[in-house]
Parts: structure tokens; C-alpha cells; sequence
């Protein structure tokens, strides 16, 4: 694309190795980091030895100290910052944001965890000015994407011109597009995988077996059907790769840290031990919390995302969590 400037921001594991990527197909791509002396490191060892050691940074990589700098330089952004931080982020953004930014692709999942807000709609709150904005979700692990590996996911906006435009961003032979136009319920499935990787962790660690998971993984599936239809989203979204897609890949790999997180769990750690030894951010343990308050709201029935969430924030031992989900009564599965 003619005129095309973008900038990174968020130089963890995902946010790296998306510049890695991009850095294949554009002539050079800005990267901002909270932390101006890890990113100086990044680009002077050429390489994020804490979040993606062994992989090599291509030279047109740059490093953008100023965020401030960064947004008024660039035509598109991509965001890998944690959800949690997103609403602070789009302020900045609106800020320093010049006529230059054409458009905003976020790489975050979840929902706000104050407000149970989408994404989205924090995005209409906090920008001001006409600037388009899609999500980019699906199975990738970062570690995959930094090493060239074959992926494909879907990216999302409420402006077809723009999702069209923010995958031939992206789109590169090992890096394959889809676009879409239900951003609200891409960004469910973004949610839904990282409890649902959360649940079948817990199940592993307690070794309750792969029949066991399988089941967990169908009947979430059938929870953010019933979660998305509440929500009137398009749930056909749901078999894509940011749903079902997603959900198979961070339920059943290690790679997943909030698979391991579960795992943990399983085994009898606590969450904030386990979070340590992860050392990064969990998505899934913030999206249980706010998609359980949104279904006791909302009258839903969630008896996995209710199960995960008493272990997290209840102190409910997960064998007891796990035992009361296949206790459960005989009903249609359909319902």
C-alpha cells in the first residue's frame, strides 16, 4: 500500500512477532514498548529473548521510544497490549492521533473488565476522530508467527472496506487472512477460548482425562453459542477460526499460558503463584470474571465459565469444580 506507516504497539511476544511478520511485507515497521530499555535491547540483540528467545528481529524493525511519536507517524496501528490496559490506550491514541491514521487493528482479547463493554464499543467511546478499527483474532501462537509458521486468522470490522484493507496488511502466503464483519462476535470467541483453555488446564491437571476435556471444550462451545445468541451476534462467527478455531488451539497446547494457568490450577496452586511463574498477563482469568457477572445480569446459564471463575475468585478447590460439572442433571443437549 502507497503512503503505509505502521506502528506496533506492545512489544510482548504478540506484539513482537507480529512486527516480525509485517516487517516481511512492509518497508519498515515502528515498534513501541512501556519499557524504553527492553525495547532498546529487542532491536540492538535483534532478538525478544524474554518473550521469543531464538527468534531473529529482521532489520527494518525499528525501535519508536515516544508513543506519542509513534501514533502521529503512523497511517495504521496494531495494539498488543493487554485488554485491561485498552480504554487507557485508546485515549492516547485519540490524543496524539494526526489526519495521517487511517485505522486501528487491535490484537487483544476480551472484554473490559470494569464495564463487560466489547472492545469495540470502548473504541466508539474514546475516538474522536473518524478512524476505522478492526480486531485481529485466532489460532496463533506467537512463537508460530515469529518463526514464519503457517497461520491463518480472521480480522474483523463493522467496515468491510476497512477489514478488506487491514488484512492486505497482514496477508502473506504464511499468513493467511479471512475478513468478517461481526467484530462482536469475533471478539466473544476471543474471550470464550481463553476460559475455555483455562477449563481444560484445569481438567489436565487433574488428570481427569481426554474424554473429560473433549466434553468441557463441546459444552463451552455450546455456552458461548448461548452467550452470543443472547447478545444477537451472528453465532455462525463461532465455528470460525476466532472461535472454534482458537478454542482448539489454546485448549489443547501447552504453548496456551492460559492452558497453563489451568494447569496450575488443576494441580493445586494458587492463581497468584501461578501467575507469577507464567509472568505475563492472563487473559482468561479477567474474562471469567466479566463474562460471569454479564450472565448473572443477563439471566445465562454458564455452568463452565461459573465453575472456572469459583476456582479463581471463590477459592473452590478444581476437583470439586470439575465434579460438579459432570454431576450435573440429565437435560437435552440442545437446551
Amino acid at each position: 500500500m502507497a503512503n503505509t506507516s505502521i506502528g506496533v504497539i506492545g512489544a510482548g511476544a504478540w506484539g513482537t512477532a507480529l512486527s516480525i511478520h509485517l516487517a516481511k511485507l512492509h518497508e519498515h515497521i515502528n515498534l513501541w514498548g512501556r519499557d524504553s530499555q527492553a525495547l532498546s535491547a529487542i532491536i540492538s540483540n535483534k532478538e525478544n529473548k524474554r518473550y521469543l528467545a531464538g527468534i531473529k528481529l529482521p532489520d527494518n524493525i525499528i525501535a519508536c521510544p515516544e508513543l506519542s511519536t509513534l501514533i502521529a507517524q503512523s497511517s495504521h496501528l496494531i495494539v498488543a497490549v493487554p485488554s485491561t490496559t485498552m480504554r487507557d490506550m485508546l485515549q492516547t491514541i485519540n490524543q496524539h492521533a494526526s489526519e495521517k491514521l487511517h485505522g486501528i487493528i487491535w490484537a487483544c482479547k476480551g472484554l473490559e473488565q470494569d464495564t463487560g463493554k466489547f472492545l469495540h464499543q470502548v473504541a466508539d467511546e474514546e475516538l474522536t476522530h473518524n478512524i476505522n478499527t478492526a480486531i485481529l483474532s485466532g489460532p496463533s501462537f506467537a512463537q508460530e508467527v515469529g518463526k514464519g509458521l503457517p497461520t491463518a486468522v480472521t480480522i474483523a470490522s463493522s467496515n468491510p472496506e476497512f477489514a478488506n484493507e487491514a488484512a492486505n496488511l497482514f496477508h502473506h502466503p504464511l499468513f493467511r487472512t479471512y475478513t468478517s464483519t461481526d467484530i462482536a462476535g469475533v471478539e466473544i470467541g476471543g474471550a470464550f477460548k481463553n476460559i475455555l483453555a483455562i477449563a481444560a488446564g484445569i481438567n489436565d491437571g487433574l488428570a481427569f482425562g481426554s474424554n473429560a476435556r473433549a466434553a468441557l471444550i463441546t459444552r463451552g462451545v455450546a455456552e458461548m453459542m448461548r452467550f452470543g445468541k443472547q447478545l444477537n451476534v451472528n453465532t455462525e462467527t463461532f465455528i470460525g477460526l476466532s472461535g472454534i478455531g482458537d478454542i482448539i488451539l489454546t485448549c489443547t497446547d501447552n504453548m496456551s499460558r492460559n492452558r497453563r494457568f489451568g494447569l496450575g490450577l488443576g494441580e493445586g496452586k494458587s492463581p497468584e503463584d501461578i501467575q507469577q511463574q507464567i509472568g505475563q498477563v492472563i487473559e482468561g482469568k479477567y474474562a471469567a470474571k466479566v463474562v460471569f457477572d454479564l450472565a448473572q445480569k443477563l439471566n445465562i446459564e454458564l455452568p463452565i465459565t461459573a465453575q472456572v471463575y469459583a476456582v479463581i475468585y471463590n477459592n473452590k478447590p478444581a476437583r470439586a469444580a470439575v465434579e460438579d460439572l459432570l454431576s450435573r442433571s440429565l437435560k437435552n443437549e440442545a437446551d
